[in-house]
């Protein structure tokens, strides 16, 4: 029985700190005009590309980032994987690519791409060896 509660609370609390990444740019402008938040578009190779992963470690699975996030940016992840196992379906392929030829067309990995409510680009980084404050900093300093 304790074993029970205790999955139930550790689940629970898994839950409560996910992040919402979305795949759609569309329904990010959507959410992102209703709240009033920015865009963030991550273009990632998640099963191939080392600074993608680490990025995503260090940085986007922090509590600093994800507190952050909440507040102020619709997450969106355009994810570029090679191996079977993790391909995407033809329409989510598809959709990533139309991203990348339009925001990303020299093909960087990773890149985090801040827009505003309507896709105009305000501010382009990618991975920085920094920690999850200076990070979150460094998007933050992108808005004018």
């Amino acid at each position: 029985m304790k074993k029970i509660i205790l999955f139930a609370l550790l689940f629970s609390a898994t839950l409560s700190f996910s992040q919402n990444w979305t795949t759609s740019l569309e329904a990010a402008k959507t959410e992102a005009a209703s709240s009033n938040k920015n865009i963030l578009l991550v273009f990632s190779g998640s099963d191939w590309c080392a600074p993608c992963i680490k990025l995503d470690r260090t940085i986007f699975q922090t509590e600093v980032f994800k507190a952050e996030a909440a507040q102020k940016w619709v997450l969106v992840k355009a994810d570029f994987p090679k191996k079977k196992g993790n391909l995407l379906s033809v329409e989510l392929t598809d959709s990533n690519k139309k991203l990348a030829e339009k925001y990303n067309k020299e093909g960087n990995f990773p890149l985090v791409v801040l827009l505003d409510t309507t896709g105009k680009v305000i501010g382009i980084t990618g991975y920085k060896n920094v920690s999850p404050t200076e990070y979150v900093q460094l998007l933050n300093a992108m808005i004018k």
